[in-house]
C-alpha cells in the first residue's frame, strides 16, 4: 500500500495542516509519497522531503499551479494516481478550504466515497470520524479500492518536521484547465499567531456585548502570545471579522490552552474547540454549558475576572 498526501503550501513553506496528514497517512499503513503542485515551490519541497516518515516527494512545476486553484491540482492528482487511481491506496488531504475543495473533484472523478474529516485510523479501510457536531463517532469502513479522504487535523499529532530523508521526482505537470483564473486574495494581516496553528487561544462570546469590549481579551492574549477568537454569535453580531469564528461553521482547532471568556457553549462552538488539551471558562452563568468541557472555570463578571488574570500574569 502506498498513501498520497497532497501537500497544502505557499510555494515558500508548508501548512502545518500537512504534517497533520502525513501521521495519517502513515497510519493507513505503507510507503507516503507526499504531491507539491506549485510554482518555483523548490522550498516547500525541500521541507516535505524532510517531514518524518515520507518516502517520496512528487514535484509538479507550473505557473497555473502558483495560487492552488482546485481545478489544476485535482487533474495533476488525478494524472499522478493513474488510471482508477491504481497507484495509490489511499489519497489524503487536510480537511481545510484548500483540501475540501481538491478532494471532492478527485473522487467524483474516480467514482468513489469520499470519507470526510476522519480523527482516527482504526485499519487501513475503517475510519472514525465525528457527525453531529462532535456529539457521535461513525465509524465507516470504505471498500473503495482507493480511499479518498481528507483528514481533520486537530485529530492527529504533527509528523515531525526534521528527520525524514524522502527522494524528490519530477513529475509531468497537466494543462491549465482553463476553468477558473486567479483574480486575487485578500489576506488579514495580523502579529498574532494564526488562528488554527496557535498553542493557545483567547476567544470572545456573545457575553462580551460588543466589538469594542473585545479590547479587553488583547493585554491577556498578548501576555499569552495567544491568538484571538470568537463563537459565532459574536461574529454575527458583529462585534470581530468573520475569520476569528471558532467551530462547527467555523475553524476546528485544538491548541494546548483555550480560554473562553463569555461564551455559554453552543453546540456548534464546542464542536470547535473541544479538542483542545486544556479549556478554561469565564462566564457569568453558572449553568453555562461551556463549564461542562472546561477543565477549569471561572463563574464571574468577564470585566472583573479578565483584568485581575492580567494583573497576575504581569
Amino acid at each position: 500500500m502506498v498513501a498520497l498526501v497532497i501537500a497544502e503550501h505557499d510555494n515558500v513553506s508548508l501548512k502545518a495542516s500537512t504534517h497533520h496528514t502525513v501521521t495519517a497517512a502513515a497510519q493507513c499503513g505503507g510507503d507516503v509519497h507526499v504531491l507539491v503542485a506549485g510554482s518555483n515551490a523548490g522550498a516547500a519541497v525541500a521541507a516535505a522531503q524532510t517531514i518524518a516518515g515520507v518516502t517520496k516527494v512528487l514535484v509538479a512545476d507550473g505557473a497555473h499551479f502558483a495560487d492552488g486553484q482546485a481545478e489544476n491540482v485535482a487533474e495533476q492528482v488525478l494524472a499522478v494516481a493513474g488510471a482508477n487511481g491504481a497507484n495509490y491506496s489511499h489519497i489524503l488531504a487536510p480537511a481545510t478550504a484548500y483540501g475540501k475543495n481538491i478532494l471532492p473533484r478527485v473522487a467524483a472523478k474516480l467514482d468513489v466515497a469520499q470519507i470526510s474529516e476522519i480523527t482516527k485510523v482504526d485499519s487501513p479501510d475503517t475510519f472514525e470520524r465525528p457527525i453531529y457536531a462532535g456529539n457521535a463517532i461513525a465509524t465507516v469502513q470504505s471498500s473503495d479500492k482507493v480511499k479518498v479522504i481528507t483528514v481533520r487535523t486537530t485529530g492527529f499529532d504533527a509528523a515531525a518536521a526534521t528527520g525524514g530523508a524522502a527522494s524528490a521526482e519530477s513529475v509531468s505537470a497537466v494543462a491549465d484547465s482553463g476553468k477558473s483564473a486567479f483574480v486575487g486574495r485578500e489576506l488579514a494581516k495580523s502579529d498574532r499567531p494564526e488562528l488554527t496553528a496557535a498553542k493557545i487561544i483567547v476567544s470572545g462570546g456573545r457575553g462580551m456585548g460588543s466589538g469594542d469590549a473585545f479590547k479587553i481579551l488583547e493585554p491577556l492574549a498578548d501576555k499569552l502570545g495567544a491568538a484571538m477568537g470568537a463563537s459565532r454569535a459574536a461574529v454575527d453580531a458583529g462585534f470581530v471579522p468573520n475569520d476569528w469564528q471558532v467551530g462547527q461553521t467555523g475553524k476546528i482547532v485544538a491548541p494546548s490552552l483555550y480560554i473562553a471568556v463569555g461564551i455559554s457553549g453552543a453546540i456548534q462552538h464546542l464542536a470547535g474547540m473541544k479538542d483542545s488539551k486544556t479549556i478554561v471558562a469565564i462566564n457569568k452563568d453558572p449553568e453555562a454549558p461551556i463549564f461542562a468541557v472546561a477543565d477549569y472555570g471561572i463563574v464571574g463578571d468577564l470585566f472583573d475576572v479578565v483584568p485581575q488574570l492580567v494583573a497576575e500574569l504581569a
